[in-house]
């Protein structure tokens, strides 16, 4: 063991708290007799660049860095150039939804950076890593884009997506989980029981990264792991960072029961689409609940069917309304994600979406909203045709580190459109739901008037609450 090659994977700072299991993943597939894997978080660091390198080893074989569109690019750039520099022949790797999207793009904005991984990266670091061990290059390595000697960029084939039963469990030990828990300020594990998605929504870019495949962990596995993992780290909740968890009812019962039967006898939250809640007969619910589910994510994303039809969710709010109420009824939460602002969206359509949200959160003290306006990412044919229209889709890493996808509307919605939205977001927030602080009871009571009646002009409790507490750029 005294002979590993260390290997070195880096997730760039955000503002988000969320474990790095996607290099966790990469990490625990590697043969563990021949490399050492070494996660470094950049949100845990005061200089990250300096604590990547004192991390790379004479020997190490690679870096690795996960990286998400948004800010956190910025950083993911400052640590590949700061190892480039002080390790000029050690290859850099960079994976995840940005370099997936755009591998050639990836490659050719950024000298540094040797290769990109597409799609699920498991196998294909595990084969990168053997190859750079052994001083071989990258040729026909399935879902890699590379930089060939010659300084061309070679694109191989892509590699399917893999079912997830027959990659190597999560080894948690490679972060420190307690900092996690500390940061988020409650005891939330972070857990993956399935990739991908099923469905086609034409404003995602999920079809595009997975093929519309979808693959989930077997209930027996997924109840074995978690209860080893509640012995080690005693954790009070389990958050399920998948795509879409209620995929199959069938394993959803599954996973409750095995859940019972072992005594995990711990809170959980889980992704569900509305026709899936629909779907869901009133006995699996109660199950869910029995077996410890709080909190659903459901994104109705358009408040009519007609712009639901148009964005391809293939959903209806006749299903949103019925799922809210089976939730309703079995004391279970939600956070329910609206979409605003798509190309050509009627007028009357946002506010549609917004009285969708204000009846959900009227609901239960349990639901939340939150609404975003829609920026074009590509990878879905709304944003092609947004492209192919002529709207300036960013096409340089410093371009796309500097795209807050969920913090402005596009150009084509108006300013006054904008304005009443924003104050909608806001109000929304402080009308409904559980205030523990009694200071904020009168807010919620003007806040409750102002949105009972649509009222929104003279926001002056927006201006003192947005001063004393701004809110971050969410990318």
């Amino acid at each position: 063991m005294g002979t590993r090659r260390r290997v070195i994977l880096y997730n760039p700072r955000a503002v988000f708290w969320t474990m790095p299991l996607g290099l966790v993943a990469v990490a625990s597939a590697l043969d563990r007799e021949r490399f050492e894997p070494v996660i470094v978080d950049g949100r845990l660091e005061e200089d990250p660049a300096a604590a990547v390198i004192a991390a790379l080893d004479a020997d190490a074989v690679c870096l690795g860095i996960g990286v998400l569109t948004g800010a956190p690019i910025h950083d993911a750039l400052a640590v590949t150039r700061a190892v480039r520099a002080a390790r000029p022949d050690l290859p850099i790797v960079w994976g995840g939804w940005h370099p997936s999207l755009f591998p050639g793009e990836t490659l050719a904005g950024e000298s540094a950076i040797d290769a990109v991984v597409s799609g699920q990266g498991e196998e294909t670091f595990s084969e990168m890593v053997e190859r750079y061990s052994s001083g071989r290059d990258l040729h026909l390595v399935a879902g890699v884009t590379w930089r060939a000697p010659d300084g061309s960029v070679v694109a191989n084939l892509p590699r399917p997506t893999r079912d997830v039963n027959a990659l190597p469990p999560l080894d948690h030990g490679l972060i420190p989980v307690e900092a996690y828990f500390e940061k988020k300020g409650r005891r939330q594990f972070d857990y993956i029981s399935s990739v991908g998605c099923r469905f086609r929504c034409a404003f995602c870019a999920d079809p595009f990264v997975y093929g519309r495949a979808w693959f989930g962990l077997t209930a027996e596995r997924m109840a074995a792991e978690l209860s080893a993992h509640r012995e080690r780290y005693r954790f009070d909740e389990v958050a399920f960072q998948d795509e879409t968890f209620f995929t199959r009812r069938e394993r959803v019962e599954e996973i409750c029961h095995a859940f019972i039967a072992t005594g995990l006898d711990v809170a959980w939250t889980g992704t569900m689409r509305a026709d899936q809640g629909f779907r869901l007969p009133d006995g699996v619910l109660a199950l869910c609940r029995r077996a410890g589910l709080t909190r659903v994510m459901i994104g109705v994303e358009a408040g009519t069917d007609e712009m639901l039809r148009r964005i391809k969710k293939d959903i209806t709010i006749a299903q949103v309304d019925e799922t809210a109420r089976r939730l309703v009824r079995h004391g279970i939460g939600a956070i329910w994600n609206f979409i605003v602002g798509f190309p050509d969206e009627p007028a009357d359509s946002f506010e549609r979406t917004l009285d969708v949200a204000k009846r959900l959160r009227a609901m239960s003290p349990d639901f939340e909203a939150a609404v975003f306006f829609y920026k074009p990412y590509p990878g879905n044919e709304i944003a092609d045709a947004v492209g192919a229209a002529g709207y300036n889709i960013p096409s340089t890493l410093q371009e796309w580190a500097d795209f807050d996808y969920v913090g402005s509307a596009g150009p084509w919605v108006p300013p006054d459109t904008v304005r009443h939205v924003e104050r909608f977001k806001f109000y929304q927030r402080y009308a409904f739901g559980r205030h523990a602080n009694p200071l904020a009871r009168p807010l919620q009571a003007l806040a409750r008037w102002r949105v009972d009646r649509d009222f929104y002009r003279f926001p002056l409790e927006q201006a003192v609450v947005e001063r004393l507490h701004p809110g971050p750029r969410l990318s």
